[in-house]
């Protein structure tokens, strides 16, 4: 399989970024009864299994000429091992961009820091198995029938397209993960200012009336950061409230209530319309 030319290897990679989208949102869309576009893009690309994918071809590559069952053993192994390793270094990097977690295995047993969990790892190999022995072959063929200059062409428009999408996506999660920031911090104010309002509140008489600007002041500020709030859950970019939508699972460490509220605020959303609509029939 070394023998692919560069735009051959670059539009499997799509191919599977396709498969990969079409296998997830299926398979969440089930889980949740609605349709959920599955992913950190807005088309029907997750580069995660295309990348997974590529592994698996490369993994598999220096046992092609084995025999079987032996072949597929080595292979699951080889999977197993490039795939969670595959898995954990883009959980980490994406979690460390963006502040949020799009897939976490944290309530899975024997999971290593809810990037990789055992369970997934021996699913991996799995599908390496089933790629690389079967899913690949019919691939291959299309891909090879396909006339050099009509891949070409194929390959670059897909590129610009796909590059075009993965730069506002990755805008939109960075913007998100300062919305996130942003939340957090008043949320922190907030609360500290609560505490002082309750401590000030308690005072009487003359003690009270030694505060009494400041407890002015501290009102102010909270009104002024309960508005704040309310505008940061607004959501208006409708990128990131796709971005949300499509990762039911998504989680922050760090910012976890901040990302909850949005969750819900967008969950409200779409219970109030559905009622709209029942209401209309």
């Amino acid at each position: 399989m070394f023998y692919y030319s560069t735009e051959q290897w670059v539009f499997f990679f799509y191919l599977y970024c396709l498969f990969g989208w079409c296998f997830e949102s299926s398979y969440v869309s089930l889980k949740t009864g609605r349709f959920v576009n599955r992913g950190f893009m807005r088309g029907p690309f997750l580069p995660i299994y295309g990348s997974g994918a590529i592994m698996m071809l490369v993994v598999s590559a220096p046992f092609e000429s084995m025999e079987a069952p032996g072949r597929q053993i080595l292979i699951y192994f080889a999977g197993c091992v490039g795939a969670t390793v595959l898995e954990y270094v883009t959980g980490v990097v994406m979690e460390a961009l963006f502040k949020v977690r799009y897939w976490d295995y944290s309530n899975k047993p024997f999971n290593f820091q809810g990037h990789i969990c055992l369970s997934s790892t021996l699913a991996w190999g799995a599908l390496t198995v089933i790629v690389t022995e079967y899913l690949h072959k019919p691939f291959e063929r299309f891909v090879l029938a396909i006339p050099d200059t009509v891949l070409s062409v194929s390959t670059v428009a897909l590129t610009a397209v796909i590059s075009a999408d993965f730069v506002l996506s990755f805008k939109a999660a960075m913007d998100l993960r300062d919305v996130l920031v942003r939340m957090e911090k008043v949320r922190e104010e907030m609360a500290h200012m609560q505490k002082r309002l309750d401590v000030l509140i308690a005072l009487t008489g003359e003690e009270l009336e030694k505060y009494r600007e400041e407890v002015g002041e501290l009102r102010d500020k909270y009104k002024l950061h309960m508005a704040d709030k309310a505008r940061l859950t607004e959501m208006r970019d409708a990128v990131q409230r796709r971005l949300i939508r499509s990762n039911p699972s998504m989680m922050s460490v760090h910012f976890g209530e901040a990302l909850r509220e949005l969750q819900a605020k967008l969950e409200q959303e779409v219970q109030e319309k559905r009622e709209l609509l029942k209401k209309k029939q």
